[in-house]
């Protein structure tokens, strides 16, 4: 009898601390007409998943991987680069009994709410895009950005700032926003927490680029390359965005004679431009020319 007693006890307490805690769905399903029945005792969405969080930790089942790589502060953040959507993951889907609309594009949206992140319990997993999940790629999931695009999350409490490639959907939990990769959390500094504030901004190379164009203000420039096609100036241009601590401004592209240079300034005096320079090369691993416009 008393076995009998410590084992209802014992299962009211698993019941207890499984209450409430979110859940993780990673294959999604098309949306149902409208005024169709789900079957009894058919899931919404296949494949769903529970994750139990403990304040402060990590998923209970989740977390980092046992081999991680030696520095994830020295992993490259997403570079944007024009790439086709995927048809068949932009449709609308339902996912725990809500119906999502994905966006036809990524271009203008922003956000400020709750990020998450997911590690190792999914790690080489497929993706929402068919794609396996690489919890050491700068990636993340959303619920209904395109797929793929590209966002720069911005950490509303350490201030650190990144840019994640969306490859996946999720999250479905309420009041969370985006759901990124070990390393994306990592970087952003929320992995201990398990989750954070964040802004998430839609980030593409065009928009990228144009906001870069140059004027006609004259100086010394470090120039980082010259391209004759300008779709290449514009990942050197969006690589350099991720990867240089500079203001968004201090970024350009030079259009003349068939040449689209990718040039960083204008700086005040030849120390500034030599310090600059040094930065690029540590941290782009390239070593820029300096011109006078």
């Amino acid at each position: 009898m008393k076995s009998q007693q410590f084992g209802l006890y014992l299962a009211v307490l698993l019941l207890a601390g499984c209450a409430g805690q979110p859940l993780r769905t990673v294959p999604e399903t098309p949306a149902k007409p409208a005024g169709a029945v789900t079957k009894p005792g058919q899931p919404e969405a296949s494949g769903t998943t529970a994750k139990s969080v403990k304040p402060g930790g990590y998923y209970l089942d989740d977390g980092p991987g046992d081999n991680p790589p030696p520095d994830l502060d020295a992993i490259p953040d997403a570079v944007p680069k024009v790439e086709p959507l995927r048809e068949a993951n932009n449709k609308p889907y339902m996912a725990l009994g809500r119906e999502y609309t994905p966006l036809p594009t990524n271009k203008g949206y922003k956000a400020e709410g709750l990020a998450s992140w997911y590690g190792r319990r999914f790690n080489g997993k497929p993706t929402a895009s068919g794609e396996p999940y690489n919890m050491y790629a700068m990636t993340a999931a959303h619920p209904t950005l395109p797929l793929p695009s590209y966002a720069r999350v911005t950490s509303l409490t350490t201030g650190k700032s990144v840019v994640v490639r969306i490859n996946d959907r999720g999250p479905f939990h309420k009041g969370r926003i985006i759901d990124l990769s070990y390393t994306a959390a990592h970087k952003l500094g929320i992995v201990q927490g398990g989750s954070g504030r964040v802004a998430v901004e839609s980030i593409t190379p065009g928009e990228i680029a144009r906001e870069h164009d140059a004027g006609t203000e004259s100086g010394t420039y470090l120039q980082l390359g010259s391209f004759s096609r300008r779709a290449n100036a514009e990942k050197l241009l969006a690589r350099a965005t991720t990867q240089l601590d500079a203001k968004s401004n201090d970024l350009v592209i030079f259009d003349h004679d068939d040449r689209y240079r990718v040039a960083l300034g204008p700086y005040a005096d030849a120390d500034s431009a030599d310090e600059a320079a040094r930065d690029v090369q540590q941290r782009m691993n390239l070593k820029p020319i300096r011109i006078v416009r």
